[in-house]
C-alpha cells in the first residue's frame, strides 16, 4: 500500500493541534517578513536623510536658513533635521527669555536628547517582536513535532502489525512543524541582530551631531555669530 507523503498531504491529514501550531507559525513568518522589509526601508530613508541634511548643514549656510528650508511642507525632514530643529527652536525661546548661557545651552541639549530619543523610539518600533519571534518559534515547532510524534505512537500501539508505512506520516507531519519553526526564527533572529547593529550606528551617528552642534551654539554665545562652520547668523 502506497502511502501519499507529501508536504500538502501531510499538512492536510495532521491533527488539529499540529495544524493549529503550523498556522501560528506561519503567521509568525508572515509578521517577521513584513517588518523586516518595513524597517529595512525605515533604515534606509533615516541613513539617507542624514546624509543629504549633514550635507546641507556644514556647507557653510546660513543656519537659519537652514531652519527654515527644513520647514517648508514640500520638504520631507529627516531625523537628524528634526533633532536639529528640536535644538535650534529651545535655543532661540531661551534667548528671547534672557536665560543664562549655560541654561539655554542645557536647555537646547535636552530638546535634542528629547528628539533623539522619539526618533529612535520610532525607527526601532516592532523591532523587538522580531527577536520575540526569533526566540519562540522554534519552541513552538518542537511542541508541535513532540504532538505529532505521540499522535503517531499512540495510533502505532493501537495497530496488530506495526510498519514504517503505518508511523511515518505522523513522524513525518511532525518534523514538518520543527522545519515551519526554524523557517519562521532565523530570518527573524538575522534581521533583529542587524537592525539592532544599524539602530546603534544610528544613535551615535545622531549623537555626534547633537554635541558638534552644541559646541557651534556655544561658541555662538561666547562670541559672535556666522554660519554652521562656526557659527549662528543673527537671530531673527
Amino acid at each position: 500500500m502506497s502511502v501519499d507523503l507529501s508536504i500538502t498531504q501531510l499538512i492536510i491529514e495532521a491533527s488539529f493541534v499540529v495544524q493549529l501550531v503550523m498556522l501560528v507559525l506561519l503567521f509568525a513568518s508572515i509578521s517577521s517578513w513584513a517588518i523586516i522589509l518595513r524597517k529595512s526601508r525605515t533604515f534606509r530613508q533615516a541613513q539617507r536623510g542624514a546624509v543629504r541634511f549633514e550635507d546641507m548643514f556644514w556647507s557653510g549656510g546660513n543656519l537659519n536658513d537652514i531652519y527654515a528650508q527644513s520647514e517648508q511642507p514640500d520638504i520631507t525632514t529627516g531625523g537628524m533635521e528634526r533633532i536639529f530643529r528640536a535644538g535650534l527652536r529651545e535655543f532661540r525661546l531661551m534667548r528671547r527669555q534672557n536665560a543664562q548661557p549655560e541654561s539655554t545651552i542645557e536647555a537646547a541639549q535636552r530638546a535634542m536628547r528629547i528628539a533623539l530619543s522619539r526618533e529612535m523610539d520610532q525607527i526601532e518600533q516592532s523591532v523587538p517582536f522580531l527577536a520575540t519571534i526569533g526566540s519562540t518559534s522554534p519552541y513552538i515547532g518542537l511542541f508541535g513535532t513532540v504532538w505529532g510524534i505521540m499522535n503517531a505512537f499512540l495510533a502505532l500501539g493501537a495497530m496488530q502489525q506495526a510498519t514504517l508505512a503505518t508511523v511515518a506520516p505522523g513522524i513525518a507531519e511532525a518534523l514538518i512543524a520543527t522545519a515551519l519553526g526554524l523557517f519562521a526564527a532565523i530570518p527573524a533572529v538575522i534581521a533583529y541582530n542587524r537592525f539592532a547593529n544599524r539602530s546603534e550606528q544610528m544613535t551615535s551617528r545622531y549623537e555626534i551631531f547633537i554635541e558638534e552642534f552644541t559646541g557651534i551654539l556655544q561658541r555662538h554665545l561666547q562670541g559672535g555669530s556666522a554660519n554652521a562652520k562656526g557659527r549662528l547668523d543673527r537671530e531673527p
